[in-house]
């Protein structure tokens, strides 16, 4: 009893299954096709997971940001039992896409394929080998575009001054609450994986918000440990990492290790894992 008063909320389990930049040459288990998507997200949400967060790829492994391409994977595992509640999250990314109605043209699905919530990266930064440019006004589009289709935006924060740049749009009324925060921490440019850099970043979160610790690459399996440890959710998946154990004996990770891997440290603290029923209900999402 002691400890469920010390982790009030149940663990949100963010599956990040594909991303888009491992290939099957990275690692042979990365899910491109949307079959293998979606097949990757049912055995995941199996186990038990509360959401996913969703990429697509072309037949050359490519990101391809179309409805077309996204509407298989979200028909597809709202098709099965395991997937008909989770909440399902497309990317609005600016990494590979610049073009306004291009990245908002996956808010348009319906039915079926009409995503819960869609990815909204606070602000500009580079990554690795490669930028992401999401300017203020494409950021207030963006964040328009899902408020006039109900979709709720998944706040992507890689920096403390995406996080004011939140509370500015809270200000100017686009972003309501209750708010769900996907804090990423590792990247080279921006917040790294310490105590320091994240404490910074939870504090600073307007009332109202949820939120999940993403690390990236290597700093995976840190950012899992800290966030169940300290009452967060998890973003987990080969999108941020393709090592289940790293150097010196590397072995290539499956997306269902990953989450086998969360599940045994929330086992191990304490913490229920949450139900996509009982996260919607938070957030204040419609079935």
């Amino acid at each position: 009893m002691a400890m469920m008063e010390a982790f009030p909320d149940p663990l949100v389990i963010n599956l990040a299954p594909t991303g888009m930049i491992p290939r099957k040459e990275d690692n042979e288990h990365t899910p491109i096709s949307s079959d293998e998507i979606v097949e990757d997200v049912i055995s995941c949400a199996e186990v038990g997971i509360t959401m996913a967060h969703l990429h697509a790829r072309a037949t050359d492994g490519e990101p391809i940001s179309t409805p077309e391409a996204f509407r298989p994977i979200l028909e597809g595992i709202r098709a099965c039992d395991a997937g008909r509640d989770l909440i399902l999250c497309v990317t609005t990314s600016g990494r590979k896409v610049k073009d306004f109605e291009a990245r908002a043209a996956v808010l348009d699905m319906d039915g079926m394929a009409k995503p819960d919530m869609a990815s909204l990266t606070l602000g500009s930064l580079n990554f690795l080998r490669q930028e992401s440019v999401n300017s203020p006004d494409m950021i207030r589009r963006l964040l328009q575009r899902m408020n006039d289709r109900g979709i709720k935006p998944e706040l992507e924060v890689f920096d403390l001054g995406m996080v004011n740049f939140a509370k500015v749009l809270i200000k100017e009324g686009l972003l309501k609450p209750p708010y769900y925060f996907n804090l990423l921490v590792g990247n080279i440019a921006s917040a790294q994986a310490n105590l320091g850099h994240i404490n910074m970043l939870i504090d600073d979160l307007p009332d109202g918000s949820y939120w999940s610790l993403a690390g990236l690459g290597r700093f995976q399996k840190i950012a899992n440990g800290l966030a169940i440890s300290i009452g967060g959710g998890v973003r987990v998946g080969l999108e941020d990492n393709i090592w289940l154990e790293e150097k010196p004996n590397r072995i290539p990770a499956k997306n269902i290790d990953l989450v086998k891997r969360v599940h045994a440290f929330a086992g191990a603290m304490g913490r229920p894992v949450a139900s996509p029923a009982g996260f919607r209900e938070k957030l204040g999402l419609g079935h």
